[in-house]
């Protein structure tokens, strides 16, 4: 077990000052102290507590579980990396870490077996996630390599310094050609997975522009300020233009298209290299069965006009 005592030397949140002292995350450090592993004074308090100065403040991190996640020689495109992070672009069907009794078949077991180093900030179960991306979703995701660069990383994402482009289908035809959905996000229960529009949620930004409508479907280029679980997918369906190929949310696919996932795609990611300071773009185009549903749905409403 890891122990680190401190003293306050200002008036601050317990959780805060320990995250400007120690090499941890935030999140990671409110979860400690909500475990009991954080002590001020030899009281255990909560994230919000407010030290006062010569406090004592002592931490205890205990050993990660030992777990077993095996290395997968699987497919894996690497579009860039160096010796701080990596970006890949992720496909359809993978599930970005292990979660509940799955072990295999993940993001992470690919990622263990072609990357050398990975951050151990995201623990046993997720060494080097930042962010991440739904199962049916495919396209970029920033892999931390190094603590430092792990940490790095998600302050840029909190400071929405990182930019995520995402290419999306819809139902229906939208009324503008651009516009901002600005909904709050949260869980529609706690033991859903489904999340929803509630104004108790979390703040959730979305912005769009029209490239194409075809026929009944509507082709947007979608940007996030703000990275919720199930984000894109919950603000369109909102609308009542739900994301082609998402059952959860109402994107039942017609009889004119044949998906064996939902239409979106993160196809650009662009931010500056927080340890490097050079600016950093990767794109990665759509995966074919995308392209080829587009080719289809334009040769068939074509033909209609």
């Amino acid at each position: 077990m890891e122990k680190h005592i401190l003293k306050a030397d200002e008036r601050k949140r317990l959780d805060l000052f320990l995250s400007q002292k120690l090499d941890y995350t935030r999140s990671y450090l409110q979860k400690l102290i909500k475990e009991g592993c954080v002590t001020v004074n030899g009281q255990i308090v909560k994230p919000s507590h407010m030290l006062a100065e010569d406090d004592l403040i002592e931490l205890r991190v205990k050993e990660p579980t030992k777990l077993s996640i095996p290395k997968e020689d699987k497919p894996l495109e690497i579009v860039y990396q160096d010796k701080y992070l990596a970006i890949v672009n992720k496909t359809a069907g993978v599930v970005v870490h292990p979660v509940g009794k799955q072990r295999e078949n993940t993001l992470v077991n690919r990622l263990l077996f072609h990357l050398k180093d990975l951050s151990a900030i995201g623990g046993v179960i997720r060494p080097g996630i930042v962010h991440r991306l739904d199962k049916d979703t495919s396209g970029l995701l920033v892999v931390a390599k190094t603590n430092e660069a792990h940490l790095k990383l998600s302050e840029l994402l909190k400071e929405h310094k990182i930019e995520r482009n995402y290419i999306a289908l819809l139902k229906g035809n939208l009324k503008d050609r651009k516009g901002v959905i600005n909904l709050p996000i949260g869980r529609r229960n706690k033991n859903e997975i489904k999340m929803g529009i509630s104004p108790s949620g979390r703040r959730a930004v979305t912005h769009y522009r029209v490239i194409e409508e075809i026929g009944p479907y509507t082709l947007v280029a979608v940007g996030l300020e703000t990275g919720r679980t199930h984000q894109i997918r919950v603000h369109f369906a909102y609308l009542k233009h739900p994301v082609v190929g998402d059952y959860l949310y109402g994107g039942k696919m017609g009889t004119d298209v044949s998906l064996t996932r939902h239409f979106l795609h993160a196809y650009e990611i662009s931010f500056f290299h927080p340890i490097i300071n050079r600016k950093i773009m990767a794109y990665a185009m759509l995966p074919e069965e995308l392209r080829n549903t587009l080719k289809e749905l334009r040769d068939k409403w074509k033909k209609k006009k």
